[in-house]
């Protein structure tokens, strides 16, 4: 299995790598086995139901899910793309958060992430 990204803006700049830490704007939802989506109750966008617009930092490779650092890397900075990720490179058999709660991924769920690299996080060398 392997992260299928879904480019839904390009750009021609720089490549992500594992070497920075970088500012994104995310929404994460559940994929259906049918395609559709649900929403699992995390996003950094008022669009999406967060309470302000607050970019996600991270790391490639860092404390992240392999799924996520294997879709960004197939990224460059600007662009915008929807990362499928399947189960396996997900959480797997652990569910995430609690049912009610501010958010929640049942167990063996398939991802699909709606991410938008901003570019490098401040304070870095380049």
């Amino acid at each position: 299995m392997s992260v299928n990204v879904v480019k839904q803006k390009v750009t021609e700049g720089p490549s992500v790598t594992k070497d920075y830490r970088y500012q994104s704007m995310v929404t994460l939802y559940i994929e259906n086995e049918d395609g559709s989506r649900t929403p699992s109750g995390w996003s950094t966008r008022v669009s999406d139901g967060a309470s302000s617009d607050s970019p996600f930092e991270f790391q490639p490779g860092v404390n992240l899910i392999a799924g996520w650092t294997e879709g960004v890397l197939k990224m460059n900075e600007g662009e915008r793309a929807l990362l499928h990720i399947p189960t396996e490179l997900g959480y797997g058999a652990s569910p995430m958060g609690s049912p009610g709660g501010a958010f929640y991924i049942p167990a063996n769920s398939n991802l699909l992430f709606d991410i938008e690299i901003l570019g490098k996080a401040p304070g870095q060398e380049f």
